[in-house]
């Protein structure tokens, strides 16, 4: 195993692994950005799954998968090169085709950095639609208290206005093991559309349909005082996701 990450594996507060913040995961001030906190995130339930014996390769045998459908992630200070720091995650529920999961980041003194709430469906990927999922799918998972932190609610409200920017193809690196669009993909192209680099206190991500190798992105801009909202669309206006970007305060 890399020295820079030990697993913790599944403890009393559910899932958790120990790292480092490498170079490759910094930006010009030296500070983990933002895609690299969420792919620790995105990476953590991966791991959580794996070490439940309700990973990938059981669900791609069975054709299913949990997929993405909402998340709001709070940071509140971005970890800086050579931290040490600790990811976990754990389930607070599952209702009916859904499931929700927390998520946190603790730097080496136990002190929680960022933090996030997130909602899941589980897909029948044969048939290409939401299925309720079975009790051995769900049963492994130990719930847990939701996290104290400020829940907003799903729905993203759109804007009235905003500017439509240049359009691009969807890119092989765009694309993960579902062949679709991976999660933090979509907070990455948001990021390219702002005007200035912020300092990004919270982003929520409503997951409308996939985007897969080859379909063109149509990205829509509105800047209002309190937020930034990316609708990423296909060509006839329908919302592959929506982002919504608050800065730091």
């Amino acid at each position: 195993m890399d020295m820079a990450e030990k697993n913790t594996a599944l403890g009393s507060d559910g899932y958790e692994f120990e790292s480092r913040v490498r170079y490759s995961e910094i930006d010009h001030r030296g500070t983990m950005t933002l895609p690299a906190l969420i792919n620790y995130f995105q990476d953590c339930s991966t791991f959580h799954s794996e070490a439940a014996g309700v990973g990938m390769e059981r669900l791609k045998k069975e054709k299913k998968a949990w997929v993405l459908s909402y998340w709001q992630i709070i940071v509140k200070r971005y970890p800086r090169l050579c931290e040490n720091i600790t990811t976990g995650t754990f389930p607070t529920g599952f209702k009916g085709l859904y499931g929700n999961r927390n998520f946190y980041m603790k730097d080496g003194e136990g002190k929680q950095i960022a933090c996030a709430n997130s909602i899941w469906v589980f897909m029948d990927l044969e048939k290409a639609r939401p299925a309720r999922p079975a009790e051995e799918d769900i049963a492994p998972y130990d719930l847990h208290a939701p996290l104290d932190m400020p829940y907003e609610g799903r729905k993203i409200l759109l804007p009235e206005e905003y500017m439509e920017k240049e359009p691009f193809p969807v890119r092989r690196y765009h694309i993960d093991t579902n062949e679709h669009v991976n999660n933090c993909q979509y907070v990455q192209m948001a990021l390219e559309m702002l005007p200035a680099e912020i300092r990004v206190g919270q982003v929520r991500v409503d997951y409308k349909k996939s985007a897969v190798y080859g379909d063109m992105i149509y990205p829509r801009l509105a800047e209002e005082p309190d937020r930034i909202v990316t609708e990423l669309c296909d060509g006839r206006g329908n919302l592959y996701a929506v982002v919504e970007i608050k800065k730091n305060s």
